[in-house]
């Protein structure tokens, strides 16, 4: 009996002694009659277990597991003990023995159903995960925003749908749906099987790691016959040797290269890369758009939408109790706020409906407080969100757009416009003394002689600036901005210089030499050579060019009037 007995193995759950070779197969059928069993706690067995358990004084069990096989009395004794140590949760896992785990739902028999309900968990709030990560869409049918470039028509969309996916380079702001439109693509090749889908970000990946997608990416080919599609997210991080390593194997399609970037590729990507790849200019996303992707997340949270603008204690028969209710202007107002940021807005949506949830059940908890309405207003999400996002890299692509946008306002004589773009760029974090520079080239360049003093303004503006500093010097540079869009414009000097500039680089063989009369005589000998023979001084400006003062070879001509033959 004893031999018997130590060919036995125990079980865990019921506690019965079972052949090895049956173990396993007997836990399974024991934790399904376990959870038929927790969910009728209230009636008893139809039938007797499938094998007896062995009767002991000793209950090696663990207190917090609930057996199908206790009495009801001591199913309440242990649900109560279960009340005391562990917290209400919707799902909850615990360890039965080392190697086997049941996982299921711990409820504490207490908790009336009305304050189960006003749980944020019952909003579908997930603390772990940003909102944005948790609604990012999955198919083209949820992606909005890029009709332009993926709509019904479009021939990109054709391709996606055909799974001939060529190399991209996908370039536009931050949250336009860059990395989303990608895990589209990984989705749709996942779910019909017809490559691999590898997802490195360039921010911590080594070429190392490039090399080892790519080794696998040839054995995958060859063996399988499956290509392989790598992402490559912030692929501007990656410097121009980097780059160089995806060349050869984007050439023979060994891999189908997806890049994205923030910054413009004609600068940041390899030109190399870029004549193998295409690339697709996302657009910033409308307040139209916005406006969609937060009605499908007030929709997946289980917000309900309050519209028109009804007086305050008309929400109670709008709102009912433990119900987050959202006013539709604090939505418009998220889309307007986010400046076509997607993940910026699905975040600040989430921030604001958490923090009145958690003020309202703080209020709630008081002893002289009762159950509340909770209502999302157009002040909660300012108060997230502070002030309107201002897109604007000091070293990418808006710190050209916004510098050219202003040099060309203050060109068009447009102070308004010219002070916002200046507005812009300070407000965005751009060097004050940056702006002053350009501002002093800007009154020689396009100011010139039709305002002489407009340079001395320049100049002015980048000494206040650098002694005084931001904030203090943005009055400066604004006065300075609005005295140059006011002056008078010339660019006579400067078309003259370009003019001699052009002359130069296509003269044809040697330049011409410096005429004797023209020269330098510090020497007698040399005066006797015919050097600064015939030299005239004349203060004023008034007659026709004096050709004498240009090479014999360029009489006749006037660089304030002469155009190169290449123009």
């Amino acid at each position: 009996m004893a031999e018997n007995e130590s060919n036995t193995v125990k079980c865990p759950v019921c506690a019965g002694d079972f052949e090895p070779g049956r173990i396993n197969a007997h836990l399974d059928e024991c934790l399904q009659s376990n959870d038929v069993h927790h969910h009728t706690a209230d009636q008893e067995p139809s039938g007797p277990p499938s094998k007896k358990p062995r009767t002991s004084t000793t209950d090696t069990r663990p207190s917090a597991v609930f057996s199908v096989f206790q009495t009801r009395s001591k199913v309440t004794d242990q649900k109560q003990n279960l009340a005391s140590l562990v917290t209400c949760k919707e799902s909850t896992e615990v360890s039965v023995s080392p190697n086997v785990k049941v996982t299921g739902k711990l409820e504490c028999p207490d908790v009336p159903a009305a304050s189960a309900a006003s749980s944020p968990k019952a909003l579908r709030l997930n603390n772990d995960k940003p909102l944005a990560e948790v609604m990012r869409p999955s198919t083209l049918e949820e992606y909005f925003g890029q009709n332009k470039l993926i709509g019904e028509q479009t021939l990109l969309r054709s391709l996606l749908q055909s799974q001939e996916i060529p190399s991209l380079i996908l370039w536009g702001p931050p949250g336009c749906g860059k990395t989303t439109l990608a895990h589209i693509i990984a989705s749709s090749i996942k779910k019909k099987g017809t490559g691999r889908f590898i997802t490195l970000s360039a921010t911590n990946a080594s070429t190392n790691d490039v090399r080892e997608v790519i080794k696998q990416a040839q054995n995958e080919l060859r063996l399988c016959k499956r290509k392989t599609v790598l992402f490559i997210d912030e692929i501007h991080r990656f410097n121009k040797s980097q780059q160089d390593t995806f060349l050869p194997h984007v050439e023979c399609g060994t891999i189908t290269l997806i890049g994205a970037t923030t910054e413009n590729p004609s600068f940041q990507v390899n030109s190399a890369l870029l004549s193998r790849c295409r690339v697709l200019v996302l657009e910033r996303l409308s307040v139209e758009a916005m406006g969609l992707i937060l009605r499908r997340a007030v929709d997946f949270l289980g917000l309900q939408v309050l519209n028109g603008d009804p007086v305050e204690q008309d929400y109670s028969e709008i709102c009912s109790e433990f119900q987050v209710c959202i006013e539709q202007k604090a939505l418009d107002t998220v889309a307007h706020l986010c400046d076509g940021d997607a993940r910026a807005a699905l975040n600040g949506l989430q921030l604001a409906v958490q923090a009145c949830v958690v003020q309202v059940r703080a209020a709630s908890s008081k002893p002289s407080g009762g159950p509340q309405q909770i209502i999302v207003r157009e002040q909660h999400i300012k108060e997230g969100l502070q002030r309107s996002h201002i897109l604007y890299d000091k070293a990418g692509e808006e710190h050209y757009n916004c510098i050219s946008a202003l040099h060309k306002s203050m060109r068009g004589s447009e102070p308004n416009a010219a002070l916002y773009w200046l507005g812009r760029m300070l407000e965005g974090g751009e060097d004050p003394l940056y702006v002053a520079r350009r501002l002093v080239r800007f009154a020689s360049e396009d100011i010139g002689l039709a305002d002489p003093v407009a340079l001395t303004q320049a100049v002015s503006a980048f000494q206040a600036c650098h002694f005084i500093g931001m904030p203090e010097c943005e009055v400066i540079l604004a006065q300075c901005v609005v005295y140059m869009a006011r002056a008078p414009k010339s660019v006579e000097v400067y078309k003259a210089y370009n003019n001699v500039k052009a002359c130069l680089r296509n003269h044809q063989g040697p330049l011409p030499s410096v005429p004797l009369h023209l020269r330098n005589a510090p020497t007698k000998l040399m005066k006797n050579l015919g050097y600064a023979k015939g030299y005239k001084y004349n203060p004023d400006f008034n007659g026709p060019v004096d050709q004498e003062y240009l090479p014999e070879e360029l009489h006749g001509v006037n660089f304030f009037t002469w155009m190169p033959s290449n123009q």
